[in-house]
C-alpha cells in the first residue's frame, strides 16, 4: 500500500466538491479528489438549476459562467408554473436575468456534473481518484488517513461533500436521518409529456394527496421531461404512501396529467432517493473535517433545491480551508468559523423555506393566493419579486399578509 500526502482531501466530486476544488485552483494546496463513480454518471434528482446556481458559478468566476452558459446540455427556464390543490394554475416569470442568458436551466445531473467535473480534472493541484470509495477514515491528533483501494491518503483535513449518505459524517459526524426534516423523492425521465409553457417554465403541482409535497415536471433538451414526486419521510409514514403508486397513479389518472401523458413513453424505471433538508441547524464541521452540501443537509425544505447551495458551500469552504493552512488550525472549534459563517448565508433562506413548507398543509390558503394572483396583477407582481427577495418572501408566513390579500 502507498501512502500520498495531500493538504486537503475532498470526498464526492459533485458541485460541491468540485466549486470548493475550482476555488482553490490558485492556491499552493495539493488536493486529492475522491469519487465512487466514473464520470459522467447520473445522480438522481430533479435536475432544476435555478437563478442562484447561475449566479454561484458567476461569483466564482466570470469564465466559469460563460463556460456554463456555452453548454449546451441544458433547457433554458424563464420561470414557474404552480398548480394549486383545486387545480387553478398560476404563471410567474423569473425576473432576474443578470447574465445575458436565461435565469434558470434545467439540465440532467448525468451533463451538469460532468461539465463541473470537467473544470476541475485537469487542474494542476488536484488528483482525481474515480470508481474508489472510501472504505475507511481515520482521524488522530495530527492527520486524516483516507484507504482508497490500494492507496492510503493522508491530509490534515477532509470535506465530506459525498452525499446524503456521506461517509465523513458517519465516520465523524453527528448528523443522523429524522424523518421530520428528510424528504423521500422519486425522479422518472419521459418522452412526449405535452403542454409544456413556450418559455420552459418548471412546473410545481401541489396535489392535495401529497401535500406538504409536491409533483413536478420539468422540461429537458430534446423533448425529454424530468418528472418527479417528493414528499416529507414523516408523512409518507404517517400516511403509508406508496410514492411510487402514487406517481404512476397521478401521470395515469389525474384529470390535469393524464392528458399530457397519453402519448409519453418512460425512458426508464421510476429511480427513488433521499434528502436530508435544511429544516433545522445541524454540527456541519468539528475536529479535521467540514460538511458540504447534501452532506451538510442544505437542501431548500420548500422547493427541495440543493445545487446552488451545494456550490455556495465549496466555495465558503475553500476559503475556510485557506485560512486553515495559513494558521494551521485544523481543530473543531476553528471549524466552527464554517459553520457560522454558513448559517448565516444561509439559514434565513432555509428557515424560510420551512415556514412556506408548514403553510402547504392549508390548501385553501395556497388556492386563496392563486386566486387572488390570478385576479389582481399587483399581487402576481409581488409574488414575482418573492421569488428572487428573501426579505420580501417572508411576508409569505406573516399572517398579516393574507389579510391584506383578503381585503385587498
Amino acid at each position: 500500500m502507498s501512502v500520498k500526502s495531500f493538504d486537503l482531501i475532498i470526498v464526492g466530486a459533485g458541485p460541491a466538491g468540485c466549486a470548493c476544488a475550482y476555488a482553490l485552483r490558485h492556491e499552493p494546496i495539493k488536493i486529492a479528489v475522491i469519487d465512487k463513480d466514473q464520470f459522467p454518471r447520473d445522480k438522481i434528482c430533479g435536475d432544476a438549476l435555478s437563478a442562484d446556481v447561475v449566479n454561484q458559478l458567476f461569483r466564482m468566476d466570470k469564465d466559469l459562467g460563460e463556460r456554463f452558459e456555452k453548454f449546451f446540455d441544458k433547457q433554458e427556464s424563464h420561470g414557474v408554473r404552480f398548480f394549486a390543490p383545486n387545480g387553478n394554475r398560476l404563471d410567474i416569470d423569473f425576473s432576474n436575468e443578470k447574465h445575458g442568458g436565461a435565469a434558470g436551466y434545467i439540465s440532467k445531473r448525468e451533463h451538469f456534473d460532468n461539465f463541473f467535473f470537467n473544470q476541475i480534472k485537469d487542474l494542476e493541484n488536484v488528483e482525481i481518484f474515480l470508481s474508489q470509495k472510501a472504505d475507511q477514515i481515520i482521524r488522530d491528533n495530527e492527520t486524516i488517513k483516507v484507504f482508497v483501494g490500494s492507496d492510503e491518503l493522508h491530509a490534515p483535513i477532509i470535506i465530506g461533500a459525498d452525499g446524503a449518505h456521506s461517509i465523513v459524517n458517519r465516520c465523524l459526524g453527528e448528523i443522523k436521518v429524522e424523518k421530520n426534516h428528510y424528504c423521500a423523492g422519486l425522479r422518472q425521465y419521459y418522452a412526449g409529456v405535452e403542454g409544456f409553457h413556450q418559455k420552459g417554465h418548471i412546473e410545481l403541482h401541489f396535489i392535495k394527496d401529497v401535500l406538504p409535497g409536491y409533483l413536478w415536471i420539468f422540461p429537458l433538451p430534446n423533448g425529454e421531461a424530468n418528472v418527479g414526486l417528493g414528499m416529507l419521510s414523516s408523512e409518507v409514514s404517517k400516511k403509508k404512501v406508496n410514492l411510487k403508486a402514487k406517481l404512476d397513479q397521478l401521470v395515469s389518472n389525474h384529470p390535469l396529467l393524464q392528458g399530457r401523458f397519453k402519448n409519453a413513453r418512460a425512458l426508464e424505471s421510476v429511480k427513488g432517493y433521499g434528502l436530508p433538508i435544511g429544516s433545522k441547524k445541524r454540527p456541519i464541521s468539528g475536529d479535521r473535517f467540514l460538511l458540504l452540501g447534501d452532506a451538510a443537509s442544505l437542501i431548500d425544505p420548500f422547493t427541495g433545491e440543493g445545487i446552488g447551495n451545494a456550490i455556495r458551500s465549496g466555495r465558503l469552504a475553500a476559503e475556510h480551508i485557506i485560512n486553515c493552512i495559513k494558521s494551521k488550525r485544523f481543530d473543531a472549534s476553528y471549524n466552527k468559523g464554517y459553520e457560522k459563517v454558513v448559517y448565516h448565508k444561509m439559514w434565513n433562506e432555509l428557515r424560510l423555506s420551512r415556514g412556506l413548507q408548514k403553510l402547504l398543509r392549508f390548501p385553501r390558503l395556497f388556492n386563496f393566493v392563486v386566486r387572488k394572483a390570478n385576479k389582481n396583477q399587483s399581487v402576481k407582481l409581488l409574488l414575482t419579486s418573492m421569488l428572487d427577495n428573501v426579505d420580501l418572501k417572508k411576508e409569505l408566513v406573516k399572517p398579516s399578509f393574507y389579510l391584506k390579500l383578503l381585503f385587498s
